[in-house]
Order: structure tokens, then sequence, then C-alpha cells
């Protein structure tokens, strides 16, 4: 009689962390960008924001991974860390995703002051989800100050005003819309802590959905509009929204406000739709609109970063 034995599968290594080069930190460094990826890899990845420095991993496991590789790449390029950081990416809904301190002075303040491109915000380790900036949008911030120039903008799920900071430097009046009041909030101050004054601009706590038609009926246009939509949600009346389905009518929606000439950002972190897909639902809308995909920031791997698509439609 013979025994079935189970199939014995080897445990494959670990790819290897893409890395930022010295060069691009360096370049970072000299135009004073202080918060931006240091490494990636399929579990999890490493952000510098000023000294202090988060790992964000999907497992304990990965966790413990990364802190030794990032150990690793300070010793090699002396790499000065004032804290680290360390945040467990949730899967459900209720479980906590705030950063802990894993070595650094405990007494320090948790909300502290980065830069990109000379821009300063504040950035807060106490806040779940995200620290407050998304740097896989540098680039897309710093095409829309230094070629578009808009004198207009509203960023709509506008978190903590990273796009409305770079286009009030550019010289625009903006409306910043978000259903979070506290997100809001740390927009102001990422205005103030800029020299910017806030009284020159709106900050609306009220969902995007219901704000887009009550701008439309008062006629307001704008030359840059921003569209970075969760990938689920849920809004006044029981409304739900999923970005791989109700994309297409968001833009809908926020085509009325554009413009002539003007720009849509249309953006998304839902793995299931890339620039292409970002593209089909924009031609969708307009078969002869100008699209420009930018690159991300180099350090980011391919299929690292936010989806991003910019749009201008031909005709209004």
């Amino acid at each position: 009689m013979h025994l079935c034995r189970p199939l014995f599968r080897p445990q494959l290594p670990p790819k290897p962390l893409y890395w930022i080069t010295q060069a691009c930190w360096d370049a970072l460094d000299a135009e004073q960008t202080n918060a931006h990826r240091v490494g990636t890899c399929e579990s999890g990845w490493i952000e510098r924001f000023g000294d202090d420095f988060l790992i964000s991993a999907v497992s304990d496991v990965a966790g413990e991974r990364l802190v030794q590789e990032f150990d690793g790449f300070c010793r090699r390029h002396a790499v000065r860390v004032r804290r680290l950081f360390l945040r467990r990416l949730v899967k459900q809904p209720g479980e906590s995703d705030v950063p802990i301190l894993l070595s650094g002075q405990t007494d320090l303040p948790r909300t502290v002051p980065i830069t990109e491109r000379g821009l300063r915000a504040m950035v807060d380790f106490e806040a779940g989800y995200s620290v407050g900036w998304f740097c896989d949008q540098r680039n897309n911030r710093a095409w829309m100050e230094s070629e578009i120039r808009p004198q207009s903008l509203l960023n709509c799920f506008a978190y903590t005003g990273a796009f409305s900071l770079a286009a009030a430097r550019a010289g625009a009046i903006t409306t910043s819309v978000d259903i979070a009041k506290k997100s809001l909030l740390r927009a102001r101050t990422n205005f103030e802590v800029n020299g910017l004054d806030t009284t020159a601009h709106r900050f609306l706590v009220d969902d995007v959905f219901a704000v887009l038609p009550r701008l439309a009926r008062r006629k307001e246009r704008y030359d840059v509009i921003i569209l970075d939509p969760p990938t689920f949600s849920r809004g006044a009346g029981g409304r739900v929204f999923r970005v791989e389905k109700n994309l297409g009518d968001l833009l809908v929606l926020a085509m009325p406000l554009l413009n002539s000439g003007g720009w849509i950002l249309l953006s998304t972190n839902a793995r299931s739709l890339d620039v292409d897909a970002l593209r089909v639902i924009a031609q969708t809308e307009n078969s002869g609109a100008d699209l420009k995909p930018l690159n991300p920031p180099e350090e980011y791997p391919y299929g690292s970063a936010s989806s991003t698509l910019w749009f201008q439609p031909n005709t209004l």
C-alpha cells in the first residue's frame, strides 16, 4: 500500500524592497521636499516625514521584516532617524491603524511640520488612515502649480488640502470640500503655516455629491477640479459610492463646473482601476478630450502609487 504524501511547496523568499536612490533623495532635499517614499515591497512601504519615518505593513511579520530592512538601509546611507513609527494596514472597519512609536523620544509632539517643494504642512502621527499627506501625488501638484497655474480650484474630497495649498501658492482662489470637519480644520492649519489668508478661500464641510449640483446651480466655474474619491463611502440618505462603479457619475457632476480649457484630475488608489481604466471613463464622457497621465514620483515602483489622469474636455 502506498501512502499519499502531501506535496511539498517550498516557500519563496520575499521579493527585495525597491529603495529610493541616493541621487533622488539628494534631489528632493535640494527642492525642499522631506516627505516622500523611501522603500516599497509587496507587503508594505516606508515613508519619510522630516526626520521621522513611518512603516506601513500588512501584517506583524511584514512589519518586522520592514523594520530590519530599514535599519540596514539607514546604516548603509547614514540616515538620521529621530523617530520610527509602525502602522498596520487594516482590512476591516473599526480596526485601529494609528501608528505606534517603535523608537525615539516619547515626549516629542506627534504633529510635526514637513515640506514639499517649499510648501509646509503638518502631519499627525496620532491620526488613523493617513498622517495627512499623500506623497505619491507630488508630481501632480507640481505640474498643476507650474503648468496650469489655475486662478480657481475646486478640491473635492480635499482631506488636509494639499492640492489647495499648491494652487493657492500659484495664485488661485480655492474651494476645498470634505465631509470630515477635522480634515478641513487641518487644511486651514496648513494654509496658516504657509502664511496664506484662509478668509480668501472656502472650506466646505459637506458631501461632495450634494455640493457639486449646488455649485452648478450657482453657475460657479473653476480652472481645475480635483476628483480623488475614496474607494467606498456612504453619503447623505444612505447613498453608497463605489469608485469602480460610480467614478463616471462623479465626473458627470463635475464637468459643468469646469471653465473652458480647464483640467480635471481623476485619481484613485483602487487597484482595479489603472490609468487605462481612467482613460475609458474620461473618454466615455468626452471622446475628444485631451488626456495627460503623469508618472508618479521616481521613488515609487510600478503599480505602487495611485492611478491618476489629467482630463481636459474639448467642449463643454
